[in-house]
C-alpha cells in the first residue's frame, strides 16, 4: 500500500504478527492480545533490524493502570481507550414541550 500512500489497519494474532511485518506491516495492532504475546512481538521486531522501523501497537483496551506494565515490553505506541470506551454517556436529546411550562420556584 506504500506504493498508493494508503494505509490499511490489520490486527493480528500472534501467529501473523512476523508474516505483517514481512509484508511490510507499519503499525501491528495487537488488539486483544495477552501481556507475554506483546512482548513476543516486540522481541521478533527487535530482532530483525533488516525490517524497516514497525511499530507495534498495543490494544485500545488498556486501562491506564496497566499502561506502565504493557510500556516496559518494549512496545511502542499505547492507544489508552478508557478515555471514551468508559466515559460517561452524555444524552444530546432536547427535549421539547409545547404550551406553558411551570416555573420552578
Amino acid at each position: 500500500m506504500a506504493r498508493t500512500g494508503q494505509t490499511v489497519e490489520v490486527d493480528v494474532e500472534m501467529r501473523e504478527a512476523a508474516e505483517a511485518l514481512d509484508a511490510g506491516a507499519r503499525w501491528p495492532l495487537l488488539d486483544n492480545m495477552p501481556l507475554a504475546g506483546i512482548e513476543q512481538v516486540v522481541r521478533i521486531r527487535a530482532g530483525r533490524p533488516d525490517v524497516p522501523r514497525k511499530l507495534p501497537e498495543a490494544p485500545s483496551t488498556v486501562r491506564l493502570d496497566r499502561a506502565h506494565t504493557i510500556a516496559e515490553t518494549g512496545i511502542a505506541l499505547i492507544p489508552v481507550g478508557a478515555s471514551t470506551h468508559s466515559a460517561p454517556a452524555l444524552d444530546p436529546t432536547m427535549l421539547l414541550t409545547t404550551g406553558p411550562v411551570p416555573c420552578p420556584r
